[in-house]
């Protein structure tokens, strides 16, 4: 009696489906590995650091802005020390009476006259310009007298005098020059009475029907009375 073996192997009747399928199963299984090897590497974040190494990594500039330049304060201003005053020393006190200057003019006074000779030639101008003109003491006749201004220091001071000025007077009764013939003893009163006689107007001095210029001699009395 033959015996019958019944295989439970299902791929042991066919041994060339087995190669088969083992060879339809290898690149299935390996894909499936990829898949869960990838799977694994997201959930873990082996992933992200791959990519993040296999990127250029990126490079934050952030611009800042430079410093505040602090100029510091300038330093104080010394204070300026004021130049002391030049010293004037004191004008001595003149008590001086509260009386009214009195200035007097005197019109006459004992001038020596040149007079002409007797025996004058015929042609006597060309002889009066050749001498200058003449000094006269007597009929002066003023438009306008002296004024002469007493001087504020003077005054203070107590000075007074007398002076006695020489004036040449032009053919039109004006004042060319004054000098002092005789001094008053200060020399702010001589200075007045020279400005004061320039400032007086003349009556031009007739000569034969014709004006000439003259001096004359003008006493000024400056008196604190």
């Amino acid at each position: 009696m033959s015996t019958l073996s019944f295989s439970t192997n299902p791929y042991a009747a066919s041994p060339a489906l087995a190669d088969t399928l083992r060879a339809r199963i290898k690149p299935l299984a390996f894909i499936l590995a990829l898949h869960l090897l990838f799977f694994y590497a997201a959930w873990s974040g082996l992933l992200h650091r791959a990519v993040e190494a296999a990127l250029p990594q990126a490079v934050v500039v952030t611009f800042v802005a430079p410093p505040e330049q602090h100029t510091p304060p300038p330093p104080p201003a010394l204070p300026t020390l004021a130049a002391p005053a030049p010293y004037t020393p004191p004008l001595p006190a003149v008590s001086v009476a509260p009386v009214e200057a009195s200035i007097t003019v005197q019109t006459t006074v004992a001038a020596v006259v040149e007079k002409t000779p007797a025996a004058a030639p015929v042609n006597a101008a060309p002889a009066l310009a050749a001498t200058g003109p003449k000094t006269i003491s007597t009929g002066v006749e003023y438009l306008q007298a002296p004024q002469p201004v007493y001087p504020a220091m003077s005054r203070r001071m107590g000075e007074q005098g007398k002076v006695v000025l020489r004036v040449l007077v032009n053919e039109k009764g004006l004042a060319e020059q004054a000098t002092v013939q005789s001094s008053s003893g200060s020399t702010r009163l001589d200075e007045a009475g020279r400005q004061a006689a320039l400032r007086a107007l003349f009556k031009p001095h007739l000569e034969d029907g014709r004006a000439v210029p003259v001096y004359v001699i003008i006493p000024l009395n400056f008196q604190l009375s």
